[in-house]
């Protein structure tokens, strides 16, 4: 059984929600799953905006115009382009005003917050998604290991701002952010890989170190992407112990 214990950055305060943690890592790559849908890895995208051509701003329905924009500032990171990620620049990408973003995102900082809170989904999705293909337990631990820094390779500038950003006070009354996902299933799968472990929040934090650490170091190009040795790092602390 897994202690209550809040996810590293929790603001001080905020009430642990009462179904947290779930009861294994299972659960969590479920519900994952079920949340962003069974073809999540194939379309990649959890805001599942499809356009073919700019919209004015009265054809979308309440929530969509969000969602839309969060989809171009994705697509502007994909390309490189995050010095141009300003809602004025996203409006036109969408096919609105400004003014018609301030509903949703009342300044830049508020919208380079959503862009990162969607990262820190998609790569919790990605992981529960990789947990469940390799069979869960041991195995299904180290891919959830391999999945963030092969996440950090492939979208890069996304994965920096989503760890770049301060979101802690933004986000301290309202439901958790993103990265709720990918820390319960870094904590539960200690659980399961290091059950003996004396302190699975040290654990934890141990094994975060190292996927992260790994992920900037081939970001900062003191390494060079190689699969294969990924593999091999990531499987000295995420294949467990006997």
């Amino acid at each position: 059984m897994l202690a209550k214990v809040p996810p590293l950055g929790w603001p001080a305060g905020r009430p642990l929600g009462i179904n947290w943690p779930p009861a294994s890592v299972e659960g969590i790559a479920l519900a994952t799953r079920n949340v962003y849908g069974g073809n999540m890895i194939e379309q990649d995208n959890s805001v599942n905006i499809k356009s073919d051509g700019a919209k004015a701003a009265g054809a979308y329905h309440h929530g969509d115009l969000r969602a839309a924009v969060i989809a171009a500032g994705l697509k502007r990171l994909e390309a490189g382009d995050d010095g141009e990620l300003g809602l004025r620049a996203l409006a036109r990408d969408v096919g609105v005003s400004a003014t018609a973003l301030y509903r949703h995102f009342p300044d830049k900082e508020a919208l380079l917050d959503a862009l990162a809170d969607e990262g820190l989904r998609r790569l919790g999705a990605r992981q529960a998604q990789a947990w469940l293909k390799a069979g869960g337990g041991r195995n299904g631990f180290k891919a959830t290991g391999i999945t963030y820094v092969r996440f950090a390779h492939d979208e890069p500038a996304l994965f920096r701002l989503s760890f770049t950003r301060q979101m802690s006070a933004r986000h301290a009354n309202v439901g958790g952010d993103g990265g709720e996902v990918a820390y319960s299933l870094l904590r539960a799968g200690v659980g399961e890989a290091l059950p003996g472990v004396e302190n699975p929040d040290t654990a934890a934090l141990h094994a975060w170190a190292l996927v992260h650490g790994l992920a900037m170091l081939i970001l900062d190009r003191r390494l060079e992407w190689d699969e294969a040795m990924v593999e091999e790092v990531v499987g000295l602390t995420f294949g467990g112990i006997d």
